[in-house]
């Protein structure tokens, strides 16, 4: 219901309104009624790249880790008109696995510069950041407790790092999470960042062996008010019963609900098949990536998470799934992205010769806990189509409008190599529209975004970090206007 006095703002009268007058002249409710309208009608989207450059160039630490590796949160935040993105530096001479320190970038008229590193702490992995609106800036670091530089492996500190904007090159303020007891983390913290921009709030996870994940809970009164545990899912029809860690996952917080989706990340739990792996690798072990797995808490203050659900499988053609982003949307509908695999196919002529192989970007929409709505964004299968979707995320505009940046890779139909990155939108009804080429210089082909699970307002521009093809060891940096 319109305020009384107020126009009506219909299709009509905004189509006549835009004779002769420039589209920033518009009225706010006319262009977000244009563009669904424009959505709806198939418009296609004619995203443009203003800005292309590498960041800075690292050395692999060969730790198991790398500057990609925390791909469930981020390294890059924009707060304002500020952009900033951690770095991970390989030390020279230090052997693994603590090998790494933490470095900061912010972007400034003459482009990106190091503004800060760790002058001491020893690392195994990325530091991802997060941000307020209020100009503060959190990097989560986790140093090893370890001081000899030649120990492999030992105990560490989870802590936040306190940096502003308008200061941000000085030395930051010291947070030291709160924990329920005295949890034992060590250098492969597998850790997860998320913060609700808005309400100025975070949230730190952190793992703890293959039982269960840490949680920390830091209010807008900057009180670590709320801390727990959250065990993992129980395999129960495995041949040996067991938790199944999850890794690598999207975590979002918004007004204190807290959402969290992740891969399950064990050795393998089929003993045939990891008695096959042994023979062809020699290792005692493979990991298992191929049930993705969703939970969350209707109020993080209370301490409770609901029941797990899964949301996806791969597990009867031992294939992979890779989580790719999550939104949760004012609606109360939850968004998921993720890719998949079907088959491992050094197993497949001995356990399962009938099976064809494909690879898939999906999306769910999962709203009261259960799964509403299921579409497969692009596929490629074995005899059919060849272009391999690869790595995705979402990108969300100021009026929640929901888009997905993904790579593809592999081939057309008519046979020509493919190597490049594409946009859609998924319009309200859960339809997927036409996706477009985005006409970036070299596609990125693994990447982060600056993304409100990190506190970065939704934009019309959707910046990036990450590696490009052919790059090499170098992360790069990407905006991307959506128009």
């Amino acid at each position: 219901m319109q305020p009384a006095g107020s126009v009506q703002w219909g299709h009509g009268t905004c189509w006549k309104m835009i004779k002769g007058h420039p589209m920033r002249t518009l009225p706010a409710t006319c262009l977000l009624l244009l563009a669904a309208s424009a959505a709806k009608a198939g418009v296609p989207l004619r995203p443009t790249v203003p800005i292309e450059e590498d960041i800075y160039r690292y050395e692999p630490a060969n730790n198991g880790a790398g500057p990609m590796w925390c791909h469930g949160s981020t390294c890059l935040v924009r707060i304002g008109n500020d952009l900033f993105a951690s770095g991970l530096e390989t030390l020279p001479g230090v052997k693994p696995l603590n090998n790494c320190r933490w470095m900061l970038f912010q972007r400034g008229p003459q482009g990106w510069q190091k503004i800060r590193f760790d002058p001491s702490g020893r690392t195994r992995e990325p530091s991802p950041l997060v941000g307020f609106p209020d100009g503060r800036l959190f990097l989560s670091a986790n140093p090893t407790l370890n001081t000899d530089s030649n120990a492999y492996a030992g105990p560490a500190r989870p802590e936040l790092l306190q940096f502003t904007t308008q200061d941000a090159g000085k030395p930051a303020q010291t947070l030291v999470p709160t924990w329920s007891g005295e949890p034992k983390f060590t250098e492969h913290s597998y850790r997860s960042f998320a913060a609700d921009g808005p309400n100025r709030e975070l949230i730190l996870f952190q793992n703890v062996g293959y039982t269960h994940t840490e949680w920390a809970f830091l209010d807008r009164e900057g009180r670590w008010i709320t801390q727990g545990q959250l065990p993992w899912p129980y395999g129960e029809d495995y041949s040996k019963p067991q938790p199944i860690r999850v890794c690598y996952p999207n975590v979002m917080l918004r007004n204190r609900e807290v959402h969290f989706c992740g891969v399950s990340d064990i050795v393998e739990p089929n003993e045939q098949w990891r008695a096959f792996k042994k023979q062809l690798t020699g290792q005692e072990w493979d990991y298992d990536f191929r049930r993705l797995f969703y939970t969350w808490s209707p109020d993080i203050t209370k301490g409770r998470f609901q029941s797990w659900i899964e949301i996806a499988s791969r597990e009867k053609t031992c294939g992979w799934i890779n989580p790719g982003d999550l939104w949760a949307a004012p609606d109360g509908r939850v968004h998921i992205l993720w890719t998949e695999r079907a088959i491992d196919e050094r197993l497949r002529e001995k356990f399962f010769p009938d099976a064809r192989q494909s690879y898939s970007l999906n999306y769910a929409v999962v709203q009261a806990g259960k799964v509403i709505l299921r579409r497969t964004i692009l596929a490629a299968e074995e005899g059919r189509s060849n272009e391999q979707p690869g790595h995705g995320r979402f990108h969300v505009t100021p009026d929640n409008r929901l888009f997905v940046f993904f790579y593809v890779c592999g081939s057309d139909a008519g046979g020509k190599s493919l190597s490049e990155n594409r946009l859609l939108e998924i319009l309200p009804d859960g339809t997927v529209g036409e996706s477009v080429r985005v006409p970036l210089e070299r596609p990125f082909t693994d990447f982060m975004t600056a993304t409100v699970r990190a506190g970065s307002a939704p934009a019309q521009t959707l910046d990036l970090l990450g590696t490009r093809q052919g790059s090499g060891s170098i992360i790069s940096f990407a905006r991307i206007e959506v128009r």
